[in-house]
């Protein structure tokens, strides 16, 4: 949910869903690498917490219970206008040749809070998922549930503009057009994967005429999508009976979707080698089990879904049980084994949320940036730094750890690799590179029949890199569910992180290597924090707590 969350899922499109869970819940709990039957509808606003706000002195204004977000919002990248009038959340989608009706709207849960806060849910739900908050009377900020950053809104005096209420022309070129302009606009990849988007762009739309047909205008915008070769790109076409079915669904040369086969035969070689079998949560999503030698084992399919339906808090609550089973003795514990090759994503902050429980002391995870000059590519937001916190009032456990990652390690799956690459000790990764998609999703719908679905963020290593594209590398590579693996009952991976935890090495093998890692101290870190663009309390906090850590 949201106004641009991750991953598409691979599941069947509901008639009021969104995009990213499980059997169309939330946007992004991705079943597989190249499987996108989105399940999404317009109609959705998303997921959030309230941010702090500065007091604007408006007087009455600032009283509980009244609606200070009245008016017409733009936000700093994303290509999005936002609408909020009453109690209604209405966006639109922008570029410099278009607005349309964007791919989320909601409606306002509850009062407005004394900082002037209002939640947003989606049409039907009793619960809320989003909020603003405004900061001054021009500015607000805008933060999903479950995601590990926020959007900036700016005022419009004038109003929602013109073009926005005029209908948009739906023939074959204009729908191009507006489909091109998106990418154009907001894909932040052309550069680094070599494509001349606008080159591309030309000869596709020569082929256009008055006589080009849907099916034709599909075969059009799958071809411009293919080379691309990315995970976080997709094509959805409208149902007669409402919802999108996925025609296209990008993946990284060189990888494959796991077939329900390969679930299944995975299972049961790590299975072989647990000293009982799994306790399961979330729906089957989080397994946890034990190892010889007093090793943990965590599984992970996804980062959401693991309730049926409800709020981003319900989610957390499921992952809490299986972490603390996980984690009831800590000081038993030998090391800890976190399976993400199955991971088809969902939401960050679930990720940060484990690692929170697997450290002692706070370290930045990652900074993000998004794209917000149309005409430039290379001009981004200011980055938002995330920091992983230690958990309270829960067990913690800090002692060696060994993540298990392939390509069909996906979105969420990734930014959680990459966060823990800064943890302290860092774990072992061993497997294969993960699939190299980071960034939110946008869902952009360009035509009455199609939406596109594109990624327009960058998630920054501390020297300012990224892995979109190749992925995360392991540290030690390993055959990862092969069909020799397999029919053998193999698991060379998790072969691997037992011996290296049972050895005490794998603490040591992933100190500052590809990953971008560096030997830093946490005084660092709260350098880090200090730079961010995020000014709430809790990250002043954070900051002055890291700085009087001292060095790991």
């Amino acid at each position: 949910m949201g106004i641009g969350r991750r991953r598409p899922t691979a599941g069947a499109a509901g008639a009021t869903g969104t995009a990213r869970a499980a059997g169309a819940a939330r946007v992004g709990r991705a079943a597989g690498v190249a499987a996108v039957a989105l399940a999404v509808t317009a109609g959705t606003i998303g997921t959030a917490g309230a941010v702090g706000a500065a007091p604007d002195g408006d007087g009455d204004a600032r009283r509980p219970g009244v609606n200070r977000l009245e008016g017409v919002w733009q936000t700093d990248g994303y290509g999005i206008i936002v609408e909020i009038h009453g109690t209604a959340f209405t966006t639109y989608d922008v570029t410099r040749i278009s607005c349309t009706p964007g791919f989320y709207s909601g409606a306002q849960v509850g009062a407005p809070g004394r900082d002037g806060t209002v939640r947003y849910g989606q049409s039907g739900k009793a619960y809320a998922s989003s909020s603003v908050t405004p900061r001054g009377h021009d500015r607000a900020v805008y933060k999903e549930d479950g995601a590990a950053s926020a959007r900036e809104f700016t005022r419009l005096p004038g109003g929602l503009p013109a073009q926005c209420r005029q209908p948009a022309p739906q023939d074959a070129l204009a729908s191009f057009d507006r489909f091109w302009a998106t990418f154009e606009e907001n894909y932040p990849f052309f550069a680094a994967k070599g494509i001349d988007w606008r080159a591309k762009g030309a000869q596709a739309r020569a082929g256009i005429t008055p006589q080009t047909s849907t099916d034709d205008l599909q075969k059009i915008l799958v071809g411009l999508l293919e080379p691309l070769g990315d995970a976080h790109t997709a094509l959805g076409r409208k149902r007669p009976g409402g919802g999108y079915d996925g025609v296209f669904g990008g993946q990284r040369p060189g990888t494959a979707e796991p077939t329900d086969e390969v679930r299944e035969q995975s299972a049961r070689a790590v299975a072989a080698q647990l000293l009982a079998p799994e306790r399961t949560f979330g729906r089957g999503l989080l397994g946890v089990g034990e190892l010889p030698g007093g090793i943990g084992y965590l599984r992970v399919s996804a980062f959401d879904g693991y309730v049926e339906d409800g709020p981003y808090q319900d989610h957390a609550a499921e992952l809490d049980k299986a972490l603390d089973l996980l984690l009831a003795h800590p000081e038993r514990l030998n090391g800890v084994v976190v399976d993400l090759r199955l991971n088809g994503g969902g939401s960050d902050e679930l990720g940060l949320r484990i690692a929170s429980r697997l450290t002692d002391r706070p370290f930045l995870a990652y900074r993000k940036v998004a794209r917000n000059d149309p005409a430039d590519p290379t001009r981004f937001t200011r980055p938002q730094q995330s920091v992983v916190r230690p958990a309270t009032g829960t067990t913690r456990y800090t002692g060696p750890v060994a993540l298990l990652t392939a390509g069909s390690t996906v979105s969420a799956g990734e930014t959680f690799t990459q966060a823990m690459a800064e943890r302290r000790p860092a774990p072992v990764r061993i497997g294969e590179n993960t699939q190299g998609v980071f960034s939110d999703i946008m869902f952009k719908p360009v035509s009455a029949d199609f939406v596109a679905v594109l990624p327009n963020e960058k998630f920054l290593t501390r020297s300012g890199s990224t892995f979109d594209g190749p992925g995360i590398p392991p540290n030690v590579r390993t055959p990862v569910f092969t069909p020799e693996e397999l029919g053998q009952g193999r698991d060379s991976a998790l072969t691997e992180a037992r011996r290296l935890l049972s050895a005490g090495a794998a603490g040591s093998t992933g100190a500052a290597d590809t990953a971008g890692t560096a030997d830093a101290s946490d005084a660092s870190d709260a350098a880090e924090a200090a730079d961010s663009d995020t000014d709430t309390a809790t990250d002043t906090a954070v900051s002055t707590a890291a700085a009087g850590a001292g060095p790991r």
